[in-house]
Order: structure tokens, then sequence, then C-alpha cells
């Protein structure tokens, strides 16, 4: 067999008009093999003959259940069909077949106009971020890109629960300045599972009047801008940077996506920051009053003086020990109210487990401690009890006859 640059070389002389004969001659080539060259219309590749193998016997065997259940493991086929052989080499076979008996799940061509949806995601940076008690931990980014201006907005959130993801969506909600009609998710389980919204996502939606949308399993392509963009953020954001703190990376990550949403996007032609004002102006308005979002907990505080957040614990006022407290938190900071008066305020622990102590609480809790232990003055056994014997006469129903205890028939 020729090599594909003979091929090319054998159509270009003899389109220049040099006779085949000559071309058999000059290459060192038979006039048969000039012939062939000319006759197909592609180049040579060399192709090895068809030939039966181990697993041809148990190929019909494997596409009639690959038919039937096309997810079936190797190694379940490889039971059923009774092979003995390599299961490597019977993995390699099942790998080249599978895909011609799945399902076909055709994906349509989404248009996003704008105002019409903004689609969120979880994105977890591959590097630990330095916490309050000297740990790291790999932190969660609540991302939301506007679906129809290709505009990105993030924020790094404590945790996946339910209160944080509002708390993070409503923040970053304010910095776009208005509301997109849709909200989409996938099934995120601080948004919901299943059929029913987690706690609280349906009141959020309904006080924006928008629709938080959650996509049904295997949909990716409906979500594929915001999970794209987390790629992005991997190989364009990340490479080369530390952070000392949680809000060291918002300050960094906020910068960049200054940079990044004035950028030309290959697929809309044009840059997120330019698509904005007309993605903004088909939004909704904020709503007038902010929704009610973050921790809540009302508790009888306890002899310790500590209410907890999350997995944390925070120090109150010791003076309302065995009365209830309302405690709230957001992203950065946790407020405990007794009937209405501050009586606890913390920038909100990030790290697990940790306790976080006001120096004012101690002082006050060893000065009532120190008050509860002092010894109480001994009372005058006899004081109090001296009464008028008059009391005695009235309770008893006796009458002013009585003088010294004798009645009067008793004298004469």
């Amino acid at each position: 067999m020729i090599s594909v640059e003979d091929w090319a070389l054998i159509r270009r002389l003899v389109a220049d008009g040099v006779p085949q004969r000559q071309v058999a001659r000059d290459l060192g080539i038979g006039r048969s093999t000039v012939g062939r060259a000319l006759a197909s219309d592609r180049p040579p590749r060399y192709e090895r003959a068809v030939v039966p193998t181990s697993f041809t016997p148990f190929e019909p065997l494997v596409r009639q259940l690959l038919r039937a259940t096309p997810d079936m493991p190797a190694t379940v086929l490889a039971e059923r069909v009774g092979w003995t052989g390599s299961i490597t080499w019977f993995r390699e076979h099942v790998r080249r077949l599978r895909p011609e008996h799945w399902p076909v799940d055709p994906a349509d061509r989404l248009i996003w106009l704008p105002g019409d949806a903004a689609q969120c995601d979880l994105w977890f940076p591959p590097k630990r971020i330095p916490l309050e008690d000297g740990s790291t931990s790999l932190l969660p980014v609540l991302v939301i890109t506007a679906a129809h201006s290709r505009f990105m907005l993030a924020r790094m959130i404590p945790t996946r629960h339910t209160q944080d993801l509002l708390l993070g969506m409503w923040e970053l909600l304010q910095q776009l300045g208005r509301v997109p009609r849709r909200l989409i998710w996938d099934n995120e389980s601080g948004i919901g599972r299943g059929k029913r919204h987690a706690e609280g996502v349906s009141a959020f939606a309904g006080t924006l009047a928008t629709t938080l949308q959650r996509l049904k399993p295997y949909d990716p392509e409906s979500k594929g801008l915001v999970e794209r963009r987390n790629g992005f953020f991997e190989t364009s954001f990340m490479p080369g940077r530390t952070f000392k703190s949680p809000a060291d990376f918002d300050a960094q990550f906020s910068h960049w996506l200054t940079l990044a949403n004035a950028r030309m996007v290959r697929t809309i032609r044009a840059r997120p920051v330019d698509r904005l004002d007309a993605d903004r102006a088909a939004m909704l308005p904020l709503p007038p009053l902010a929704p009610a979002l973050g921790w809540a907990n009302r508790v009888r505080l306890g002899r310790d003086y500590y209410a907890r957040v999350d997995s944390s614990d925070y120090s109150v006022d010791p003076a309302v020990i065995g009365r209830f407290v309302d405690v709230t938190a957001d992203l950065s900071r946790v407020e405990v109210r007794h009937e209405g008066r501050l009586v606890a305020a913390h920038a909100r622990a990030w790290a697990r487990g940790m306790t976080v102590t006001d120096p004012a609480h101690v002082v006050a809790a060893k000065m009532l401690r120190e008050q509860y232990q002092r010894p109480r003055p001994a009372l005058d056994p006899h004081e109090g009890l001296v009464r008028d014997l008059a009391d005695y006469d009235r309770a008893f129903g006796l009458g002013d006859d009585l003088v010294g205890g004798i009645t009067d028939g008793e004298v004469a």
C-alpha cells in the first residue's frame, strides 16, 4: 500500500500532464498502483480484515441484553452470557456496543430571552480556605449567571444549608438590582428534593414574585451556562492564587468577575456587561420589603448562657438566663434579643464547632455567680412574731365583754 504522500503526488503529476507510465517509472511503482490511486477519491488507509474473536459467539446475546437494559454492568452481562475469559477484554467489547443501545435523548437549542432566567449553582473551588480557628476547609461559592446577558455574580457562603443559600441569593440579587423571572436550580438538597421545595424556599420565591424552577434529573443542558462557567473559574481564576480568608476570596473573585464580565463571549458575540441593561430592563423589580431570611430560633437560655447557630455556640448576656431569647444570624453576624432588646452580637464563625465568647458576658456571669454564692444574713427568730392578743380574740369570735379572760357572770 502506498503512503498518503505518494497518493497525493501521483494525482498531482497526472493532473499536470505527466503520463501514467512515466509516473510509475519515476516513483518505482506498478502502473496498476497508479491506476488505483487515480480511481480512489480518498487517501489510502490500512484496514485490518475482520476476523472472528472469542467474543464473536457472545455478541448477539450481549446485544439482546443491552437492548432491554442498556446500563447493565459488564460483570453482570458476562455472568448472564456465560463468559469465562478475560473480563477486561469483555469490558472493551461491551464499551463498544453500549452506545448503540442507549435510548435517544435529544437536547433542543435553548434561546434565552432578556430578563427570563438566571441559572444558579454551587461551585467548590479546589483550594482550602483558612478559617478563624486555624483550620482550612473547601467552602461552596454560590454562582448566578443571567442567561441572556451571561453576566456572572458570585459569593462564598459558609454552608449548603437552606438558610445560607437563600441569604446568598438575596445578596447577589441585590447586587444585580433586579429579579429574573425564573431562578433555575438543579436538585440541590438545600433548595429541595423530589417534588417539594425545602422549607422557606417557596416563601422566598413568593416574596420576590419569581419562579424558582428545579430541573429534573439528567437534564444538564438546561443549566449548562452556569456549570461551564464553573470550569472557566477553575482554569482562569484559580491558578496561582492564595487566600487568607473567605472575605479575601470574595474580594479577589469580585475584582476578577468585573474583568470577566467585560470580555467577549463567543456564543453571543458580545460582552455580558454590554447586554446587562437590556437583561435587567426585562426583569422584575426588587420587593419593597426584604424577605425574612437567615437562621432564626427561639430558645430558653440555659445556665451556660450560650446559644447555638449551625454548629457553633455564641455567648449571651447571663442576666437573661432562664428566659426566652430570639437568636438570628445572617452570613456575617449573629444577634440575640430578649423582648426586642439586644443582649448579644457576634461576628459569625465559619469554622465548625467554635465557641465564640464576649468578655463582657464572662465578667457579668462572674458577678452574678458571686452574688448567688454570697451567704445571706441570718434572721432573728423572734423578729416578726410579736402580735396583738386582740387578733386572737377576733379570730376565735370572742366579744369585748371578756376581761382578763373572765366573763361577767363569773364575777357575780
